[in-house]
């Protein structure tokens, strides 16, 4: 085990670097598609990447308290997590589920479009991945 102090604003800028490249990504993608597709392939775009920036602050938020919860908790035999971490990690999908059916259906937005947007999570962490292993930072 390394005994080297972990630098977590590294961290922390990165997640900050996914999430404004996955709301970027998805608007840059949103004006051909629209362009191309139709006005409702570019919205479909656009509310995929945002649902996927959701994804993201909730997914980070659970796992932030899980960790709080278990560095409170470090030297108790059995840690007790907050029954919210539980409720984000589990519900976390099907309220994205939910969305893209309300919107695939009262506003007659192409599914597939919204998926497509749904991979701006994707890319962007990628694209970040490659970014730090071009400019390591420690």
């Amino acid at each position: 085990m390394s005994t080297t102090p972990v630098n977590v604003a590294l961290y922390l800028q990165s997640e900050k670097r996914i999430a404004r490249l996955t709301l970027i990504l998805g608007a840059l993608a949103t004006v051909p598609i629209g362009w191309f597709y139709g006005l409702p392939w570019g919205a479909g775009i656009l509310v995929g990447a945002m649902l996927a920036w959701f994804n993201f602050r909730w997914l980070r938020q659970g796992l932030d308290a899980l960790i709080t919860a278990a560095t409170a908790q470090a030297n108790r035999r059995n840690p007790r997590v907050p029954i919210a971490t539980y409720f984000k990690a589990l519900f976390r999908y099907g309220l994205i589920a939910l969305a893209v059916y309300v919107i695939f259906k009262y506003l007659n937005v192409p599914i597939l479009s919204m998926i497509f947007g749904l991979c701006a999570l994707g890319a962007a962490t990628m694209a970040v991945s490659v970014y730090e292993i071009l400019h390591p930072q420690e």
